[in-house]
């Protein structure tokens, strides 16, 4: 082959390689290299390197009026790189290829045509900047791509638009921003054999949750056709969460959560056509409705991915941006590009700041939470960049897609909400390097949403929510940088597991209570009796609701426990292999009726604070089968996802009879106390408990004090009446009178026993009580932890020495 400096085929080019042939190239290069003979499945291809784009440069004597051009850029406000922008491209495009680099491109190209047996292969042709995909930065669509590129013409085409793309308007304005002015910016092209994904799937991996940093966790989203409708945010993906160290066991299932996306669109190949140029050779259709709410990958090719994806991370040696796509017509899947991930969620700061909403008001829209502030201000609704001036600096963005032509609009948006997208487009993307919060695929904020109304954007409880009005918030700062760890185990409260990877990162020894029921609230939403005593609902809306919440689940049964296991299991999975223990729910009566179908199965008390709650329902002849579920959820999450740090607490049972009962019913439905490691815990919240603590500690594993309610039935009082509420105080003689025997009663028997409760953060003296009691460990709220910590360590300081 004639001038083979020009071509490099995968196999002759690796990692070293990106003065040569780009980032995005020697990393296929690699790739192609050193993990095809792992089983991961990568598509042969070529490069065009960047002698190729320096020859074309010099043939044409473009060096100097390029580079005159970006001398007369305005770099302060870039108010004239339109212009340059513009010339610089007609420079390019006006330009002749030299025949030796036609010559070149033209016999590789039917050379790979000839190894895959196919004349004129469908190819993709990509970018690849020679000072790309450094670890400081990504040029991930600031250049050109093309895909489904047939023939010598449409090849030489897409190779032509592809240089002229390194002065794409959103290129030159990337590059001064990150600095890489002074270096000598080349460009190369890939050439890659054709996927043909529009006939599949495709999409995106991160190796590291990209908003929380969390290390363990890989998240992928997948579309219906090409990828790219991801990476501009076109569709809400379908995503999944997959956990890394029981990613190798093939008898555990690794997947923590799925979530099924709207993906709107399908972008597929367009016929080809002998005059069709690079840019017209893909559509984008309408996903029909089935496909839309079908996942587009199986839970097989889903843990394949995961697996190739921590393989590529481990030979690497860092967190990693993956695209892939699935082959329609062999249904093959294949590893298409991969580079650093460039924005590794937030850093483990010394100092972390901690928002919350004061008060609340109308919700008008919500989606995926990107950063965990809160902003408030004018909504700026802009459906094209052409618009952007519009948007004033530190106004809210509403608009449905970004993609790179949004950037320099980004910048002044004190928050950015889209209808559409996940967790791996250009808007979530583009903010968390810009640390702005977004609300990410909220589906109506267009809509919902007026023009200039001024609202409240709120990340800071996990979900990304929007709400009318000006609301006030507080923002409270934690320094970790000097804080040691005391012997008692410090413990979170947990009630969001959507906050569990961000919250891994704060000093713990795990979770000392996560409340099933909030799980069930908010992710559930439906009594679990309506779903399993369906036909007793007898509103049509509410079934309408209720089928809608459950649709595409094997059935209204397993809709319960797929939820449920999985925000179990992204908490389990957040601190394994620290102990998670999880309190099975304590819905009072009135609670549960306000759950969907609720009102058709649950009495009406008087008084549902000392009612039918806790362990008393569980054997009960009504709640039995509701309890099953609960039962089926944790033991999918200790079984089949492996993650056995999970503990289980019963909360108020009166009696050690009734601790019997329930401990015997848990067995009954696949929860046998000891098997697997299994720990059932008890709440101390009744003085039963305390009086007879000695008989219920010989028959559960541990005890967990809950301040709350034992303090209101040792003082016979309220807790939500103001007309009493002067007289609740944990540090009352008679509730630490309690507290201390429980303390005692488990450590005579030999087992744990912890406490839950605000008090020991707002109470140095409470929880030197504690202390000197010698409690095992002490839960605390998120935003109480690091406070808790300081009084528990400066309680250890003064604990008396036992002689």
């Amino acid at each position: 082959m004639s001038n083979p400096a020009f071509i490099l085929f995968f196999d002759e080019i690796n990692i070293k390689d990106i003065a040569k042939v780009g980032g995005k190239n020697s990393s296929l290069g690699e790739m192609y290299n050193q993990l095809t003979p792992k089983g991961i499945g990568i598509p042969n291809g070529f490069a065009l390197s960047a002698d190729a784009y320096r020859l074309f440069c010099k043939v044409n004597q473009l060096e100097k009026p390029l580079h005159d051009l970006l001398l007369s850029l305005d770099t302060n406000n870039y108010s004239n790189i339109k212009a340059v922008g513009e010339k610089a491209r007609n420079l390019i495009m006006e330009a002749k290829f030299p025949p030796e680099i036609i010559e070149s491109l033209n016999k590789a190209y039917q050379k790979l045509s000839t190894e895959c047996g196919i004349e004129n292969l469908d190819v993709a042709v990509r970018s690849s900047a020679t000072a790309e995909d450094l670890p400081s930065a990504s040029f991930a669509g600031r250049m050109e791509s093309f895909l489904n590129i047939s023939g010598e013409k449409q090849l030489l085409e897409a190779v032509h638009t592809c240089y002229a793309s390194l002065y794409t308007d959103r290129a030159i304005k990337y590059r001064h921003e990150m600095g890489f002015t002074e270096l000598d910016v080349a460009i190369s092209v890939g050439i890659q054999q054709m996927v043909r994904s529009d006939k599949a799937a495709s999409g995106v991996i991160f190796t590291i949750d990209p908003d929380s940093g969390f290390k363990e966790a890989i998240v992928i989203n997948s579309c219906w056709g090409l990828g790219e409708n991801i990476v501009q945010g076109r569709v809400t993906p379908d995503e999944w969460i997959v956990f890394k160290p029981t990613l190798s066991d093939n008898h555990l299932n690794p997947i923590l959560k799925k979530h099924c996306g709207k993906k709107e669109y399908t972008m597929r190949y367009a016929e080809h056509s002998e005059n069709a140029s690079a840019e017209k050779t893909i559509i984008n259709i309408e996903t029909i409705e089935e496909q839309q709410r079908t996942f587009s990958l199986s839970s097989r090719e889903v843990i394949k991915l995961a697996q190739w994806s921590f393989l590529i991370e481990k030979h690497y040696g860092k967190a990693m941006d993956i695209e892939w796509a699935k082959d329609g017509l062999n249904d093959q899947l294949y590893v298409v590009q991969a580079r650093p991930e460039t924005v590794q969620g937030k850093e483990n700061k010394k100092i972390r700041e901690i928002y919350s909403l004061k008060d609340k008001s109308q919700l008008l829209a919500q989606g995926i939470a990107l950063g965990d502030k809160i902003a408030s201000g004018k909504a700026r609704i802009i459906l094209d960049p052409k618009d952007g001036d519009q948007l004033q600096q530190g106004e809210i963005l509403v608009t449905d897609i970004t993609n790179p032509d949004w950037d320099p609009i980004l910048k002044r948006a004190s928050a950015i909400i889209t209808n559409k997208g996940g967790r791996t487009s250009h808007a979530a993307i583009v903010a968390r390097e810009l640390g702005t919060i977004a609300v990410i695929g909220s589906g109506n904020a267009t809509e919902a949403i007026k023009n200039g109304q001024l609202v409240t954007v709120s990340c800071a409880s996990g979900k990304g929510l929007v709400y009318d009005g000006l609301l006030e918030w507080e923002v409270s700062k934690q320094d970790l940088s000097q804080l040691g760890m005391p012997k008692t185990a410090p413990m979170l409260i947990l009630s969001d597991p959507e906050r569990a990877f961000d919250l891994s990162h704060y000093p713990n020894k795990g979770v000392g209570l996560m409340r099933l029921e909030f799980a069930i609230s908010n992710t559930i939403r439906i009594h679990p009796l309506a779903l399993i005593d369906y036909e007793k609902v007898l509103d049509k809306e509410i079934k309408a609701e209720i089928d809608e919440l459950t649709k595409g689940y094997e059935s209204r049964e397993s809709y319960f426990v797929d939820k449920l296991s999985e925000a179990v299991g992204l908490v389990a999975a957040a601190f394994y292999p620290k102990d998670v223990i999880i309190r099975m729910s304590d819905f009072k009566s009135n609670e549960y009726a306000n759950l969907i179908g609720g009102k058709y199965f649950e009495p009406e008390e008087e008084n549902p604070m000392i009612g039918l709650r806790g362990a008393s329902r569980y054997y009960s002849s009504f709640y039995r089968k509701g309890f099953a579920l609960e039962c089926e959820a944790m033991k999918k999450v200790r079984t089949e996802m492996g993650l056995s740090n999970v503990k289980l607490m019963i909360p108020f049972c009166r009696t050690v009879e009734e601790g019997e009962i329930v401990i015997s019913e848990m067995e009954i439905n696949g929860l046998k106390q000891k098997e697997n490691g299994l720990e059932i815990y008890v709440m101390i919240e009744i003085p039963s408990n305390v009086l007879l603590a000695d008989e219920f500690a010989q028959l559960f594993d541990g005890f967990s004090i809950g301040s709350n309610d034992l303090t209101q039935l040792t003082l016979g009082l309220d807790r939500d009446s103001e007309l009493v509420s002067y007289l609740f105080k944990e540090e009352n003689p008679a509730v630490k009178a309690l507290i201390r025997e429980s303390i005692r009663a488990a450590k005579r028997n030999g087992i744990k026993v912890g406490l839950c409760g605000q008090a020991p953060s707002d109470m140095p003296d409470f929880a030197k009580f504690l202390v000197e009691e010698g409690i095992d460990s002490i839960a605390f709220n998120p935003d109480a932890l690091i406070k808790g910590i300081e009084n528990m360590l400066e309680a250890e300081k003064l604990k008396p020495i036992s002689l």
